[in-house]
Order: structure tokens, then sequence, then C-alpha cells
């Protein structure tokens, strides 16, 4: 039976590797999200850090009981509403993971670790366990869901929660093609990229059967590209967004607007789909720059985790 809810996804204006800050920005827009009448709030993917390649990134790496998941936990209990979002975390062995933790009025829903690192993340965290299905538990008779950015890329996604949850929990950290590339190159490529950002939700929502609470992050970036004697100057792409179980886009937050939030009400339940997942890896195609980067950046980062990230 399919239960109305207000819902809010948050849009951050993202201070690379300060937690203090981006935790003090998301309470601030998770108590708009709750003036305008949420019980359901995502947090974006990376909520305490956002990621870029910076070194520093790996100094605000929380524990699985530090300053992120204390702020998930308390601040759902005091608001009475559901809460997630992703952060760098720390396990006990010493390995990182990009951990998604959900909370209820202050009770652990469950938790999810991202499936693969993309790109210059693989300097900071590991893919988690390929039996990690996402599924993180039920609230209120709702069965709850996640994922975080290019895992609404891949086909396998689908299929693991397929007709198995009534909502999904998730956020991305997606950022542009290189805005310091030629003219050309950013004509060839951003649009596709851009509209994968958003496309790629709306894809999941419809394959899997349930509604999705998108966070996302904004702003420029300047960072060293990894491996390359280039900087890399960009953007987040923006694209919070509340999107019901056909794929139609019910809320959205362009990059251009900036910080914000997404508000609406949706319809909490699972939509029985028999639509076919595409027999394949990749739900979209990643175009030519995102397929060399997913390489060569997976190949250098996996090595550099080891020396520097992982404990």
């Amino acid at each position: 039976m399919k239960k109305p809810a207000k819902v809010a996804a948050i849009q951050l204006a993202t201070k690379i590797g300060d937690s203090s800050a981006n935790i003090a920005s998301c309470e601030r827009l998770a108590l708009l999200a709750v003036h305008e009448g949420a019980r359901w709030i995502a947090l974006p993917e990376f909520f305490t850090t956002g990621v870029s390649w910076n070194p520093r990134i790996t100094e605000a790496i929380q524990n699985t009981d530090g300053a992120a998941a204390i702020f998930l936990r308390d601040f759902s209990a005091k608001r009475q509403v559901v809460l997630g979002g992703s952060f760098l975390c720390r396990l006990p062995d010493g390995s990182v993971r990009n951990r998604y933790l959900c909370y209820a009025n202050g009770s652990l829903v469950g938790k999810h670790d991202k499936d693969l690192p993309t790109m210059w993340e693989n300097y900071f965290y590991e893919g988690g366990d390929p039996t990690d299905s996402g599924i993180l538990g039920t609230y209120d008779d709702t069965r709850i869901g996640a994922a975080v950015c290019w895992e609404f890329m891949r086909t396998m996604t689908a299929r693991r929660l397929r007709n198995q949850v009534d909502v999904i929990m998730g956020g991305s950290c997606w950022w542009s093609i290189p805005t310091n590339f030629t003219s050309l190159v950013l004509k060839l490529w951003e649009p596709a990229n851009s509209r994968n950002a958003l496309a790629a939700i709306q894809d999941s929502a419809r394959l899997i059967g349930a509604p999705v609470i998108h966070a996302a992050h904004c702003g420029k970036i300047e960072c060293p590209m990894p491996g390359l004697p280039i900087k890399y100057r960009g953007y987040f792409e923006g694209n919070a967004a509340i999107v019901d179980a056909s794929g139609h886009v019910l809320a959205h937050r362009s990059a251009e607007q900036g910080e914000g939030i997404v508000c609406t009400e949706i319809s909490l339940g699972a939509q029985e789909t028999t639509e076919e997942i595409p027999n394949c890896f990749w739900l979209r195609s990643r175009g030519l720059l995102p397929i060399f980067a997913w390489h060569q950046q997976r190949w250098l980062g996996r090595r550099w985790y080891k020396r520097h990230a992982r404990r």
C-alpha cells in the first residue's frame, strides 16, 4: 500500500575536506526542510567532505561512531525524521568505505557501502562487500534502499533493488567535464555528462519500481588532475531531485540554482515493473573522457589509497 510523505533532498555548496563546516551546512539545510514539513531528508554522497583530488580529504575520514554518524542520529531523533547520507568511514580494520547511513527518529535503519569507487574516489576508499544489496531495512512498514552516484549508472543496482524497496535514499557528488578543456571538447561531452547525472536516477527509479530522494553537491572545483600535468577546473553537477517510481521528476534543483533544498510530497511504495533491465554493466553510455578517467584513476588511486588512506 502506497503512503504519501513529504520528502526533501539537500543540495550542498561543499567545502572540500572541511567536515565541521559541511555538517553545519547540512544541519542548516535539513532544518529548512523540516520547516517545510519534510519527514524524510536525504543528504548527499560524501556530505562531510565532498570529493576532488585533495589529499587533505584523508584527514577528514570519520570513524564509524564519529561526528557524521552522531549528527545523523541526533538530528533524526530531535526532529523525528528519517535522515540519510554517505561519508568516508574508517572501519575497525583500518579500511575505508563510502558508507551510507540512514536513521529514523534516532534509530539506525541500516547501512550501505558503495560498491565501486569512481575515478579519483579510488584514492580515498575501497568498494563494499559484493553481497551488500543496498536494502537498508524497514521503517513504518516502508522498505528503504540506498544508492549513491554512479551506482545509479550500473545495471546491477537495479537488479539488486528491483521490487525489493518502497523508496530509495541516495545522493551524488558528480563533477563536470573540465571547463579548462577546449570549448569544442566541452560542447561535445558536457551535455551528455550533465544529462546522465539526472537521467540515470530516472532510469533506476523506473527499472527498480521505487521513488528516489536524491541529494547533490554544487559549486566550483579546482584541483590537480591525478597522473596528468594539468589542473582540473570544473563544478559539481547539482541535480538534487525527487523522482517518482515511474521515473518522472517531481522536484529538481540545477547546479546554477546553487545551494538549497527540493521538497515535495511523494507516494512511498513499490510499483510493479516488468521493463527489461539492459543486459550490460552500464545503464547509460559514459563518454570517452569518463571511460579514460575511470581506468586511469582507478589504477593510480588504488595504489595511493593503500599507502596513504588505509591503515
